[in-house]
């Protein structure tokens, strides 16, 4: 008797470890609900990388030179996309009245302003990425052949919205080196 219960524990377990390790929920549309994209503090870096090696590829692939990344740009990013959290709305002025160029000089960034990307989306880096491109005004800012220099950072809220923030630069020569 206890060996044919064994057998069957050990076939349920055999079972459990073949599930897909949660339940899909589905929309009213029928189609599977998202979920919810969640950022590590280990993480971080990881996707500001992931981030500047997509970009440059795409630039690589229209023959221009690969941005790096800049501290002083990801501070601004970083003030930006929890200043638009602050907010609640995706736009390019901060709460102080501050405008991308200002907030670039505050960081201490040396060279020029080419542009600024910002998203309030529930999807993950690349996926932002792909919508960025889909449109001229922000793929125009991604593929600049001026720009140098990149900054990118974002912000999570506990309910797991982010706030995307993209800053490109131009390096000059009294504002080389990071």
């Amino acid at each position: 008797m206890i060996r044919p219960a064994l057998g069957l524990v050990a076939v349920l377990f055999a079972l459990s470890a073949c599930s897909t390790g949660g339940e899909v929920r589905i929309g009213p549309d029928g189609k599977p609900l998202p979920t919810v994209y969640r950022i590590s503090r280990s993480d971080q870096g990881k996707i500001q990388y992931r981030m500047l090696d997509s970009i440059n590829a795409l630039r690589q692939a229209r023959g221009l030179a690969p941005l790096e990344l800049d501290s002083r740009l990801n501070a601004a990013a970083a003030t930006h996309s929890r200043d638009m959290s602050v907010q609640n709305r995706p736009w390019h002025f901060g709460s102080d009245g501050s405008s991308p160029l200002d907030r670039v000089a505050r960081a201490g960034y040396q060279g020029q302003l080419r542009g600024e990307d910002i998203s309030e989306t529930y999807e993950t880096e690349l996926e932002t990425l792909a919508a960025w491109m889909e449109e001229s005004d922000t793929r125009n800012i991604i593929l600049d052949p001026q720009a140098t220099d990149l900054g990118f950072a974002f912000y999570q809220e506990m309910n797991g919205k982010i706030w995307w923030t993209l800053v490109t630069g131009q390096r000059t020569a009294a504002g080389s080196g990071a």
